[in-house]
C-alpha cells in the first residue's frame, strides 16, 4: 500500500479524480526514465497516476456495508494511533509485502484488496497479527499479468497512495495524522514537519557488493519515485528496499550498488548531498521559474 471500517465516511470529498494527481505533481514528480531493479518506468509518474488511480481517487460520503463495520466503541476522545504503511521488497523474493497498521481500528480491508486489484495486482496471501502497537494486516502482492513481485517504483507509489487514500476514506480521523491529509483528507495535520530537521540520510557498507542507504524525511505524494530517480540519476542501482510511511514521516531503506560493488566514500558523499539538496529545497522552487 478501501479500508473496511466506519459506519459513515462523514463529509469526505475529493472533488474530482485529479486531486491525487495534483498532490502527486505538486513537487518534483519526475517524468523521466527510471532504471533499477525496482523496475523500468517508461511513463511519467503523473500520467501513470491519472491512469491507475482514477478508479479509486474519488471519495464520497456513504454508509458502509455490514462487512465494513469496524469496532464502534471508538469515540472522538480516544487517542488516535499513528497510521503505518510499509512497502517491503526485501522479505519475499517472489512477492511485494505490504503491511498496514492503524492501532486496533482496521477490519479485514476487503475494500483495500479490491482497490489493489484495480491496479492490476493480485493479493496472493494475507495474514493478521497483533502486538503492542496494534493490529497488523500483511498482504503478499504480485502483478496480475506476470505473477511476479512489483518492481516498478511508480506502481509501488501508486500502491502506497491507494492504501493511504482508502485509509482516509474509511477512517477520516487518520487524516490529521498523515501528510497526505493535506491533499486527500477532511482534516489536515495540525503539526507541520520541518524538512530540515526531519531529514536524515545515512549510508553504510553492507558487504562487498552493496551498500545500505537510509533516508528519513517529511512524507509527501510521489516521494518514493523521486528518491529512486535521484539515486539512479547518478548511475547507482537500487537492488531492493523498504519504504515506510509512519504518520507524517517517510522512512526508506535501499540496498544500492555501483557497478555491482559497494559504494565508495566519495560517491556516498555525492549521493547524500544530492538527496539532501532535493529533499530540503523549498516546495515553490520549481514553480518560481
Amino acid at each position: 500500500m478501501a479500508m473496511t471500517v466506519a459506519s459513515l465516511a462523514v463529509g469526505t470529498h475529493l472533488s474530482d479524480n485529479n486531486s491525487i494527481m495534483k498532490a502527486s505533481e505538486s513537487r518534483g514528480s519526475m517524468g523521466t526514465l527510471i532504471r533499477s531493479s525496482f523496475g523500468f518506468a517508461t511513463k511519467p509518474f503523473s500520467i501513470l497516476h491519472k491512469r491507475q488511480l482514477s478508479s479509486v481517487a474519488t471519495i464520497t460520503p456513504r454508509a458502509s456495508s455490514a462487512t465494513a463495520v469496524e469496532d464502534p466503541s471508538h469515540s472522538e476522545a480516544d487517542i488516535i494511533p499513528t497510521p503505518v504503511v510499509i512497502i517491503d521488497q526485501d522479505s519475499d523474493p517472489s512477492a511485494t509485502i505490504v503491511e498496514i497498521t492503524f492501532g486496533d481500528r482496521l477490519g479485514a480491508l476487503l475494500d483495500t484488496i479490491n482497490a489493489l486489484k484495480n491496479l492490476g495486482l493480485n493479493v496472493v496471501k494475507a495474514n493478521v497479527f497483533l502486538d503492542s502497537s496494534g493490529k497488523h494486516n500483511k498482504f503478499a502482492i504480485t502483478k496480475a499479468d506476470t505473477g511476479r513481485k512489483v518492481e516498478d517504483p511508480e506502481l509501488l507509489e501508486a500502491i502506497r497512495l491507494t492504501i493511504i487514500n482508502n485509509m482516509i476514506q474509511y477512517h477520516p480521523e487518520s487524516s490529521a495524522q498523515l501528510a497526505m491529509g493535506v491533499a486527500f483528507g477532511v482534516v489536515p495535520p495540525q503539526q507541520q514537519v520541518d524538512v530540515d530537521v526531519a531529514t536524515h540520510i545515512s549510508i553504510y557498507d553492507d558487504g562487498p557488493d552493496r551498500s545500505l542507504l537510509y533516508v528519513e524525511t517529511a512524507d509527501r505524494p510521489g516521494l518514493l519515485v523521486d528518491l529512486v530517480k535521484i539515486i539512479t540519476d547518478i548511475n547507482i542501482d537500487v537492488k531492493s528496499g523498504e519504504f515506510d510511511t509512519e504518520g507524517l514521516l517517510a522512512k526508506a531503506k535501499f540496498h544500492v550498488s555501483y557497478r555491482d560493488k559497494a559504494i565508495i566514500k566519495p560517491l556516498q558523499q555525492v549521493l547524500g548531498n544530492s538527496l539532501r539538496y532535493f529533499l530540503r529545497r523549498p516546495t515553490t522552487e520549481e514553480a518560481s521559474f
